[in-house]
């Protein structure tokens, strides 16, 4: 059975084919048939995009809170993902803990998509790619600055970069990178070493959800600030977010606001790639 929890899952055929599937006119291949999505966390691109993205196959979403399921309490994760499957083709979770996406792919009932883990978030580097392609014609050979912590996000798209042959620059704070090395992936302590040269220059908020907003948190991450400056380093780059964004903060707004931001193109292929996610997967759970 096909499941999507990670970007490393995918070989670089597979991740080619789900952005190639992005692009395509939706079939309806989940006619009158319904999506399962379970969220942990809140999200508002993730909700409407998935949303939608399954309406656009024909599906029909359902939107599953916590509560409702009671999932590894009051019934195990193995009999809620087999009950969630009687029903629905496509199993989607937005969760804190990753391993509880792993344990209902494991089940085999349906396929199983992560829409957020605390280690992974394949749905957004998804958008990420298919934004780099859109915009500079290519993903091979693309050079992708980071600046902010080594988060899942960060994490999911070091991962499709180097499936696809992009390098990744990522300037993180002391102890907020990635603690190991990863493959096309080169840290750098300096923003300013990280951007030159860049076509694509990329952040996050410097407090995701669940993280202490600590003073200290803070303090570590204002030098790492996207702004005008920064920006100037790599003058034909475009700027990209995840959203939410905290002007003044990760990044100003005349760099968000500005002529060279991409980040409204971003946020809408969070819906083409959502669909093409689960294009690949029906297109393997034949």
């Amino acid at each position: 059975m096909r499941h999507l929890l990670a970007i490393r899952d995918l070989t670089p055929d597979d991740l080619s084919r789900i952005l190639e599937l992005s692009e395509q006119p939706a079939p309806r291949v989940l006619k009158d048939k319904g999506v399962a999505l379970y969220f942990e966390k809140p999200s508002s691109r993730t909700r409407n995009s998935m949303e939608m993205a399954a309406a656009q196959l024909g599906g029909h979403p359902v939107y599953i809170q916590p509560a409702e399921l009671g999932i590894g309490s009051r019934e195990s994760v193995a009999d809620v993902t087999r009950t969630l499957a009687c029903y629905h083709s496509i199993l989607a979770a937005r969760v804190f803990d990753h391993g509880l996406i792993e344990q209902m792919a494991a089940v085999n009932a349906a396929p199983v998509l992560n829409m957020l883990s605390s280690t992974d978030h394949p749905l957004q580097a998804l958008a990420d790619l298919l934004t780099v392609k859109k915009l500079l014609g290519r993903i091979e050979g693309a050079r992708i600055a980071f600046v902010g912590e080594a988060n899942n996000v960060a994490r999911s798209l070091a991962e499709g970069c180097a499936l696809l042959g992009a390098e990744l620059n990522i300037a993180s704070p002391p102890g907020f990178g990635f603690g190991r090395s990863l493959p096309n992936v080169n840290p750098c302590a300096d923003p300013d070493e990280a951007v030159d040269g860049a076509d694509i220059v990329y952040t996050d908020v410097w407090v995701s959800m669940g993280d202490a907003n600590s003073d200290e948190r803070r303090a570590a991450f204002e030098p790492y600030q996207v702004d005008e400056a920064l920006m100037a380093r790599a003058p034909d780059a475009w700027f990209l977010h995840c959203l939410p964004a905290h002007r003044g903060e990760e990044v100003t707004a005349p760099v968000i606001d500005g002529p060279r931001s991409a980040v409204w193109r971003q946020a809408t292929n969070r819906m083409h790639t959502a669909r093409g996610a689960m294009l690949w997967m029906v297109e393997g759970n034949r």
